[in-house]
Parts: C-alpha cells; structure tokens; sequence
C-alpha cells in the first residue's frame, strides 16, 4: 500500500468514524477496519467519478432456486441456464439472498458467512462468477430471530449479546416509519430480563443496533467475505432503518448515510470498481439523498418507475410519468440510477406518493385486484395503507382499467422496451424474461402476498414451453432477448448518455437520448395506448441530414414531412446511427 493510498484512506475513515462515533478512538476503529478488510497490506486508490458501467450492463435478478431439475444442485442448474440461454444476452445476475435463512425467502438470515446447502455452496458461487457479475444481498438492517447471534442474545452470551436494538414500551415510537402492520417490538426473556427488541420488518427479523461497534465490524468482515468469492455488487438492502433513534422516525438518519459512505470507502479502496446499491423503497426525493455528494451509494433502485409506468400502461395516459421524468436529475459521473419494473417483491406505492393522487392510486389497486393480484399493507399512524401491489407483471399488464385484452404481450414488451430506453442500469426480473404468471399455488403454500412472483420452474417444463414457439414464455422469451440485444449496442443508451423527456401529448411517451460523444441520438417513442396513434415527424424535430431508422423494426425514415403511425403499445427507437 502506498504512503499516499495509506494517508488518504485512514484519514477518510477517521473522519467517517468521527460523525457517528464521537465518542471512540477513531484511529483505533480505523485501524481495526483496514485490518478486517486487509488494507493495511493492500489498497487500491479508486478514482474519483468513475462510471464501472456501459450500455452492455444488465443484471438479471433471481433466487438461487427459481429454476429446479431434480437431483442437482440450483445454483449449479442456474448457472447451466445462464450460459446456454442468456450469456450472450445477460452480463450481471443478482442472485437474491442464498443464504440459510428461516423466512421471508432468504431476508431472514441465519448464517451470512455460508450458502444455503439446499442450494449449493461457494464454489457454485464462484462458478457463477467467473462468467458474470454477481450482484448479491448484504442484508444489513436485521437478521433470523433463529441465528446464532440472537441466541446468544436471548442467553446473554458474545457475540450477539448486544447485537440488537431495545426499546421500552413506554418509549414514544409513535414517529416510526415502516412497512409493516405488526407491533414493532418483540418481548423476548434474556438472563438481565425481559428486553424488548426492535423489529421494523416482522418478528422473526431483529434488528441490529449499530450503536455497538461490533456490529460494523462483523458487516465489515461479511463483506469482505464476499469480495473473496467474487461479490462484484452489492445491494444493501432495507439500508434506510439502519441507525434508530427513540422518538424520531428511525429513517434515513444522518448516522445511516455516514456508515453508508464509511462502507463505500472501504469498498472502493479493497476493489475499485465494485459497486454498491441501496434498497430504499421510500418516496422519491428520500430516494435520491441516497447518491450523497457521489460518495454514497453507486446506484439507487428507482423506485418511482414500476408503478407510475404500470399505472401509464393500464391507463393509457403517460402525464404522470412524464412529468416525474421532467424532474429527475440526471446522475452524476460515477453514479447510476438502477431501473426496474419487475422483482421479486411487490409492485411499491410509497414511491408513487405524491405523484399519483388518492384516486389514481385507488383505481390501479382495483384494477390489480381485479386482475388476480394481492394487496399488502402498511401502518400510517395507525391506519392502514396500501404499500405493495403483488402481482406477476406480466398478469399485471393483461389490459387496462376496462379488463383484460388482446395485447398483454404487446403491452408487456412496450414497458420493458420504455425501461431498457431510460437512462440506468437495467435489471431485469427472471419471470419477466420468461413471462412467467401469478403463482396462486404458492401463495396457498406460504400464505405470503409475495409468493405469487416467486414461481419455481422445473427446467425440463420450462425447456418445453421455450421451445414451443406458440407459448407465451416462447414468445416474451424471444423478443425480450432482441430488445436487449439491439439496446447494448446503442451508446446512446449508456447509463450516463443525455435524456430529454419530449412533449408528444398524453398517449405518446417520449424522450430523447444521445450518446455521450454526441454521435447518436435515439428518439424514444411509445404508444402507451390500445389505439393507434400518429404524429408528424416534423414535430419529433430530427435533423434532416441525417439517416434515420427505428432500431425495433428496421424501417427507414427519409421524408421528414411524413408521420409515425403506431399500432398500440408500439415502441419505437428511431435513430440516425449505424451500428
């Protein structure tokens, strides 16, 4: 390690170790961290505002068991699929927590430090990431009330013994923000007596107390632990509760996104291009602090986008979404933002919070209900508000307010083709790329509302519907791997390239992105109805030097008097560059 990486990282980490513990020995926890995470021997100085990503990036979100052949291994099935189906497609896979766990599939965590033997084990891992990069789950905010921590915890022995946050029940908690219905504290028997341990998520998830510092210091080693076996990206996840405080509401507190920062730099300095996602599935503008000055996360989720994009599809009109698009800043160098529309958890409302009103929230929950979907629900002080649409997505978009139609894959297509256009790193769910529906047998199983997107296919089965050219896993398939095929060769479809949100009335989505060199402009235009739709190409203001053609269908655009007729829920990605 260098005499200027070593100053520059110790006194970066002291000054973290400062803002949210004043009280100890900075140089003392400094130098306890650089040696946790071997960086008193080496470190990398990272660059300053450095994007790790291009148009080629895509992550792939799934369980480590989503596909299943009897008698091998998931992940090792998984990783088969991968490379015989996707890897030309796909270059990230974010496998959700494949850790042993005992609910909330995999959120529950009992033992970081292993692999879910049913699942496989590191070397099935590493395997995955040697052909991909592997984005996986640091469970940050709470662990299984069946791990070894808090059995040590309610036994009064180390470590775990005061690993996790307490509260009185006479404390005011009134303030606290969460996403649950269920009482926030859990009155457990310890040797000292009865304490009360706080669970922002449900009861088999304690929360941890970060006030201890050996809290940090074994997510540090956690960390660490993952780098090795070849962790690329990290997601934190439900990061916004991590620091609690009595009497405020325990969300997005300045200790949260200093630790935050501190995890960043640490990162960084082990391996410079690994990058780190916060899960805040918060309103909005919360959802932004999280870049920091470019020194906080690498990537937020955007979580805005899946419900005012489902809410354009179903309803035919684009105004909100546009609108929120006119408002988003456009990410600094060195970050990103991670657009989605499909996970493995629900469709959130919280980030459509005052962007779609009373009724227009209302009227998306009926629909969705009507649809087959399941509702799930938070408290507000009291009162119960809808929080999560679930649903699969490709079910969620069979029609519109007025039912079910004819143009749920057209429809289905025309959302992916709309995100996969927007500036960010796309992540694409696994169902949505198989098209996969609800799951109504699940949720029977695990009386979860989230279930009914968390299908299992048997490899053989789905191997079948693939290659039957007249199933809809077939056909969403196959056109989701040519939209993604055609977008990663589009450097104006870089992360960080030009947007410009374009005014083409309320059933025409449009924006315009141009390359970062300036070479490429792609005109972005969506019929976000099930009628058709025309517009002047005069309007669309091309410069008429230039060749234009839609990368989607081929066709080419020479009079610039003429118009764009599209059928419903056509996308369009007119550009003037050539591949």
């Amino acid at each position: 390690m260098t005499e200027s990486c070593t100053s520059q990282l110790i006194h970066k980490v002291k000054t973290h170790i400062e803002m949210v513990y004043p009280q100890q020995d900075s140089a003392e926890v400094c130098s306890t961290l650089l040696n946790l995470m071997r960086l008193e021997a080496e470190c990398e100085t990272p660059g300053n505002h450095q994007n790790h990503w291009t148009q080629e990036d895509m992550i792939l979100i799934t369980y480590g068991n989503s596909l299943l052949r009897d008698g091998e291994k998931p992940l090792c099935t998984l990783n088969t699929f991968l490379k015989d189906h996707l890897e030309s497609t796909i270059n990230s896979v974010h496998i959700l927590p494949f850790y042993p766990y005992s609910s909330d599939d995999g959120f529950a965590v009992m033992d970081y430090s292993s692999v879910n033997p049913s699942l496989g084990d590191w070397d099935d891992i590493e395997a995955i990431s040697k052909d991909f990069k592997l984005m996986a789950d640091l469970v940050i905010n709470h662990c299984s009330s069946r791990s070894i921590w808090f059995e040590n915890f309610k036994q009064g022995k180390f470590p775990g013994k005061d690993f996790f946050f307490t509260a009185s029940p006479d404390d005011d908690i009134s303030q606290v923000v969460r996403p649950r219905t269920s009482p926030l504290l859990r009155e457990v028997a310890t040797p000292e007596g009865t304490k009360y341990v706080w669970c922002t998520f449900s009861h088999d998830q304690v929360d941890f107390d970060f006030t201890n510092l050996d809290v940090l210091y074994e997510f540090v080693r956690i960390i660490r632990l993952y780098l090795d076996k070849g962790v690329k990206i990290f997601r934190f996840d439900a990061v916004a509760f991590l620091w609690k405080e009595v009497g405020t509401k325990s969300i997005h507190l300045p200790q949260t996104h200093e630790i935050i920062r501190l995890l960043r730099t640490l990162v960084e300095h082990a391996v410079p291009d690994a990058i780190i996602i916060t899960e805040t599935n918060v309103p909005n503008i919360e959802n932004l602090s999280y870049f920091g000055n470019g020194n906080e996360a690498h990537c937020v989720y955007n979580f805005s986008l899946p419900p005012l994009l489902l809410n354009t599809l179903i309803s035919g009109d684009c105004r909100h979404l546009k609108r929120w698009l006119m408002t988003m800043p456009p990410s600094q160098v060195g970050t990103a933002y991670f657009n989605f529309i499909a996970s493995h958890d629900g469709i959130g409302l919280r980030p459509a919070e005052g962007l779609l009103n009373e009724d227009e929230l209302s009227t998306l929950v009926n629909t969705i209900s009507m649809f087959g979907g399941k509702v799930s629900w938070r408290s507000d002080k009291g009162v119960n508000k809808p929080y999560e649409l679930n649903i699969a997505l490709f079910d969620a978009l069979q029609g519109t307010h007025k039912g079910p139609d004819k143009y749920q894959i057209d429809r289905f297509i025309c959302a992916h083709a709309i995100m996969l256009a927007l500036e960010g790193i796309p992540g694409i769910y696994i169902h949505s790329m198989l098209g996969t529906g609800n799951d109504y047998e699940r949720v029977e199983n695990t009386s979860q509302n989230r279930s009914i997107n968390r299908h299992q296919w048997d490899i053989s089965q789905l191997e079948s519907a693939l290659q039957d050219k007249y199933s809809q896993h077939a056909k969403v398939f196959q056109r989701m791997k040519s939209l993604i095929s055609i977008r990663k060769k589009q450097p104006a479809f870089h992360p960080n390239a030009v947007q410009f949100t374009l005014q083409l009335g309320d059933q025409l989505l449009g924006f315009w992105r141009q390359s970062q060199n300036r070479k490429q402009s792609i005109f972005c235009i969506f019929n976000v109805s099930d009628q058709p739709q025309s517009i002047p190409l005069a309007e669309i203001n091309l410069i008429d030097t230039d060749d234009w053609h839609d990368l989607l269908s081929d066709i080419k655009f020479s009079d610039m008097q003429g118009y764009l007729e599209l059928a419903p829920y056509q996308p369009i990605w007119l550009t003037n560059y050539q591949s």
